[in-house]
């Protein structure tokens, strides 16, 4: 089980090593699914067999450390809604954008998801936006704007695939604001392990077709390895890592780290795959950075579950 094989790991690394060592792991992860969807893998069906092992994996190692699952009743329907949002929708929009585009784009897009969480907590009056925060906004969208700008093709290539990547983002964003008040009762494992569970069942039913036409026998040893590290590097250790050392420095010290994922994921992409970009796309990159640097005040993102 791997709560048992990391639980010497939390007592010997430093917080700030489990971070950095947690968004690597994510960044990673877009030229990996990148990789494994062009070599043989249907989008859901490697979607949502990761995410239903990941599921019973996350939820046993959960269920070991504090003895339950239990959700109350009342919380119900927000946890459902937020399931379908974070895990079922996001990964839809998610696996989709990155067969249509690069996963350079792809990573760099996930670089307004603190400003989407902003704007929904804005949205449901959780949080009130400051002047920093509305020019954080109109930064990182004109930094969207040059990256749509120096794409090619319409909407069934690099178009379709950034709006895709941008419907990720905004998803993950309303689940990262839904679980600003679930967390002040139950801890972050078990909230993430719920949502795992309940979220991988559409994910699943939405894969029967692809999981029924899936070759499995035409995948390479190296697609397997793709969905192998997907699976337990970019998503079950990363979550125990993740919330291991939020745990121990406090969710606005790890979102710094966060912050480096579409940066990291664009490099990754771009040495890995020999992916181009053009210098609109480049420079529409630097511009989503620097609106995350003016927002970087503002809400955590909840920690990408790709």
């Amino acid at each position: 089980m791997p709560g048992i094989a990391f639980a010497p790991v939390r007592h010997r690394l430093p917080a700030d090593v489990l971070l950095l060592l947690t968004v690597l792991f994510w960044s990673f992860n877009f030229t990996v699914v990148k990789y494994a969807l062009t070599h043989g893998w249907e989008p859901l069906a490697y979607s949502s067999v990761r995410f239903a092992i990941g599921a019973v994996l996350f939820s046993a190692f959960t269920f070991g450390r504090e003895g339950t699952l239990r959700v109350e009743r009342a919380d119900l329907r927000l946890m459902v809604v937020a399931a379908a949002l974070g895990i079922w929708l996001n990964q839809l929009t998610f696996v989709y954008s990155v067969r249509l585009t690069t996963a350079a784009t792809v990573a760099l897009m996930f670089g307004t998801l603190p400003i989407f969480v902003a704007l929904v907590a804005q949205a449901f009056g959780l949080e009130r936006l400051h002047l920093r925060h509305w020019l954080a906004t109109v930064v990182s969208f004109s930094g969207v704007a040059l990256v749509a700008a120096g794409s090619t093709g319409g909407l069934g290539g690099d178009l379709g695939g950034i709006l895709l990547a941008l419907g990720a983002s905004v998803t993950w964003a309303a689940y990262s604001v839904a679980m600003g008040p679930l967390m002040q009762r139950y801890s972050p494992y078990r909230i993430s392990a719920f949502m795992l569970l309940v979220g991988s069942v559409p994910l699943l039913l939405s894969a029967v077709r692809q999981l029924a036409e899936q070759d499995w026998a035409a995948l390479s040893g190296l697609a397997w390895a793709c969905f192998l590290y997907s699976l337990f590097f970019s998503l079950v250790f990363t979550n125990v890592m993740w919330f291991t050392a939020i745990d121990r420095v406090g969710a606005a010290r790890a979102s710094l780290y966060a912050n480096l994922q579409p940066f990291l994921g664009a490099f990754f992409a771009l040495v890995v795959l020999s992916e181009e970009m053009t210098a609109l796309q480049f420079l529409g990159g630097l511009v989503i950075g620097a609106g995350i640097l003016l927002a970087r005040q503002a809400r955590p993102p909840a920690p990408s579950p790709d």
